[in-house]
C-alpha cells in the first residue's frame, strides 16, 4: 500500500477512513445508544400517528445505528456506497443475530421498496453532495421513501463563513486492547465555491503495532439562509423542528447561524 509523507516525518497510508470500518465505528459508536433513544423520541413527537416501525438510514457506514435500532424492535433498512462498510454493517447484524438489510446504493439516485416510518443521517454525511441539484435529489428520494407523516432526522455543522481558522474535533477511544485515535480537521470555509476542506487522520494501535491514515475531502458548505433555499425546493417534505447534537426533544432550537451542530427533523407532506 502507498503512503504519503506527513509532517514531522510520519507517514500516512492512502487508506479512506470508510474503507477501515473497524476503525470509524470505534469513532462513533459511543454515541450510539443516545442517538438511538433521541431517533426514537423524534419518531414519537414529530410523527403523525402510525403503527409502522420501519427505519431507514442512508450511507449507514458500519451499521451501529442499525444494530441499535434494531435491538429496539425497529424493521432496519441501510445502504452505502462503500463496499467495506457494507459487509462490516451486515457481519454486525448477523454476529449480534439481529434482523435487517444492507445494500449498496448512493444518496442522490437511491430506491428502496416499501415506505418507511422513520429516516436519519446524523453525522454529516449529507455534505458530501456537492451541488444542489444533488441535494435536493436525496431529500426527494428520502420523501418518495417516507410514508405520510414520516419523519428524517438530518443532522450536519452549518458552515461558519467568516471564519479564520482551521476547526479540529479529536476523538481518542479503546475497545478490546486496540486504541483509535482521530483528529478531524475542516478549513474555513469558500462562501463562492460552497466548498469547505475536510482531512481525517487515523492512529490505530493493536496488538502493538501502530497504523497511520490520512483521508482529505471536500464538504458543501450551508449557512441557515442556504439550508432554507434548499428546503423551499423540496415542498414534499416540511420543516417540523430544529435541534443540536445535544440531542434533547424537550429543547428544539431556532435554525440560525448562531447554531452549529444542526439536526433537522423532515416530515414527509401528506
Amino acid at each position: 500500500m502507498s503512503s504519503t509523507a506527513g509532517r514531522g516525518g510520519r507517514h500516512y497510508e492512502d487508506l479512506d477512513w470508510y474503507e477501515a470500518p473497524e476503525a470509524y465505528d470505534a469513532i462513533y459508536d459511543v454515541d450510539s445508544a443516545r442517538e438511538a433513544d433521541f431517533l426514537e423520541a423524534v419518531h414519537r413527537e414529530h410523527a403523525t400517528p402510525g403503527r409502522g416501525r420501519r427505519v431507514l438510514e442512508p450511507a449507514c457506514g458500519s451499521g451501529r445505528l442499525l444494530a441499535a435500532m434494531a435491538e429496539r424492535g425497529w424493521r432496519v433498512r441501510g445502504f452505502d456506497r462503500g463496499p467495506a462498510m457494507v459487509r462490516f454493517s451486515r457481519e454486525r447484524l448477523r454476529a449480534e443475530g439481529l434482523q435487517g438489510t444492507v445494500v449498496h446504493g448512493d444518496m442522490a439516485t437511491f430506491e428502496t421498496p416499501g415506505r418507511f416510518d422513520l429516516a436519519h443521517c446524523l453525522v454529516s454525511t449529507f455534505k458530501y453532495l456537492l451541488t444542489e441539484r444533488q441535494a435536493r435529489a436525496h431529500l426527494r428520494a428520502v420523501a418518495r421513501a417516507l410514508r405520510p407523516g414520516g419523519v428524517y432526522a438530518l443532522g450536519f455543522h452549518l458552515s461558519r463563513y467568516g471564519a479564520s481558522r482551521k476547526a479540529h474535533e479529536r476523538w481518542t477511544v479503546e475497545r478490546a486492547g486496540t486504541t483509535v485515535d482521530c483528529t478531524v480537521t475542516t478549513w474555513p470555509p469558500d462562501r463562492a465555491r460552497r466548498r469547505e476542506r475536510v482531512e481525517a487522520r487515523m492512529r490505530v494501535v493493536e496488538g502493538g503495532k501502530e497504523r497511520r491514515s490520512r483521508t482529505a475531502w471536500e464538504f458543501r458548505t450551508y449557512d441557515a439562509q442556504q439550508v432554507q433555499s434548499l428546503l423551499r425546493g423540496v415542498p414534499e417534505l416540511e420543516h417540523a423542528a430544529t435541534y443540536d447534537f445535544h440531542y434533547e426533544i424537550d429543547e428544539p432550537q431556532v435554525l440560525s447561524d448562531r447554531q452549529f451542530d444542526t439536526l433537522l427533523v423532515l416530515r414527509r407532506r401528506p
